[in-house]
């Protein structure tokens, strides 16, 4: 259930910062420094430079979490907010004891909160998802990149329709905030057949085209969704997140949604307003909504360019998990320059803290 009150004091500054995020592209802008330090949006790194190619790189140094710097990044946490896949499970699978770390953590005191890039479902659709791997987790605490793209909507009092290259999971937030939408698995077996003359026709009414992970992406979407961004007035182009890869089975990395936003970006020349990691606006509603000290929170993820940077610009601690997408080679190689505050093997690393039963 949203809290509208938040979105009517807030909503001036997270649609500025969100907005300004995109249109700066400061997810994928980097500079260096003289000494050696390079920022990449608001995060910072700091470590050894050497120079390939003619150019400095800086090369993020990160210690590995020992137990005392565990109980010193728990004591200092509020609020945890954790990354799902790759972190929690792996396509369907369960990563080894996470029941009993989260379990843990909320015998300690601390709020935990799920965030996830992955459009795929809606919040309904990943509590049973919890459910169904054994967690008791609750809606309330579910924040997905389809919630976002809908949530954004209502932000800025969208009235018009929206045209969805997406699955299930934005249809069914759409409709949770009375947003009119088309597209989605409606035009999952749509061809174009370019015949002598053939002329697509695409609704007016369209103010915004939504780009999630699509199983069933194919030329129509691509198409129609190009003639409304491109001929239709004011029309926003939103991606649910621009992630290269996604973990929807536990036996390998398959393309993520950054190919869709890809297709669309390269046929309308348009950048998008992401919603998702790393973007601000999921961060600011969250911390907004539970009234939360960024200071307090930690942000623990996978991947770097998502999960890490999206705590890093927004003023979070930040522990990387092995787990997932991010090897330890990745994380120390020179062209690396996101420096999470600590990584470890996985989040049941933090099991070390419970106490030693007599």
């Amino acid at each position: 259930e949203r809290d509208a009150a938040v979105w009517n004091i807030h909503l001036r500054t997270t649609i500025e910062k969100t907005m300004s995020f995109t249109a700066s592209s400061k997810v994928l802008t980097t500079t260096t420094t003289t000494t050696g330090v390079r920022r990449r949006g608001n995060a910072r790194a700091t470590g050894t430079t050497t120079r390939r190619g003619g150019r400095h790189m800086a090369r993020a140094n990160a210690p590995k979490m020992s137990p005392p710097d565990a109980k010193s990044l728990v004591d200092a946490t509020e609020t945890f907010i954790f990354d799902c896949d790759g972190v929690i499970w792996k396509g369907d699978s369960l990563i080894e004891g996470v029941p009993e770390t989260l379990d843990l953590l909320r015998s300690m005191g601390k709020r935990l909160i799920f965030v996830t890039n992955n459009s795929t479902k809606s919040r309904a659709g990943y509590t049973s998802k919890f459910k169904s791997l054994g967690l008791n987790v609750g809606a309330e605490e579910i924040f997905s990149s389809s919630f976002a793209a809908a949530a954004y909507l209502e932000s800025i009092g969208f009235k018009k329709k929206a045209y969805v290259v997406g699955e299930t999971g934005i249809l069914e937030e759409l409709d949770n905030v009375g947003v009119q939408h088309i597209g989605g698995e409606a035009d999952a077996g749509k061809q174009v057949t370019l015949k002598s003359g053939e002329l697509m026709h695409h609704d007016e009414d369209v103010g915004a085209v939504i780009v999630g992970f699509d199983r069933n992406i194919n030329y129509y979407k691509i198409q129609y969704a190009t003639l409304c961004i491109r001929e239709n007035p004011g029309c926003l182009f939103i991606a649910t997140n621009t992630d290269a890869v996604t973990h929807l089975t536990d036996a390998q990395e398959w393309a993520g949604n950054g190919s869709m936003v890809g297709a669309i970006k390269g046929s309308t020349k348009q950048e998008p307003i992401v919603v998702g990691k790393p973007a601000a606006f999921m961060l600011d509603y969250i911390a907004n909504k539970y009234s939360l000290r960024k200071d307090q929170i930690c942000m623990v993820g996978d991947r770097l360019d998502t999960d890490i940077l999206f705590g890093k610009d927004g003023g979070l601690r930040t522990m990387l998990v092995l787990s997932g997408v991010t090897t330890e080679e990745t994380l120390k190689s020179p062209e690396n320059d996101i420096a999470p505050d600590f990584y470890t093997d996985k989040l049941a690393d933090l099991l070390c803290l419970k106490p030693v039963e007599a």
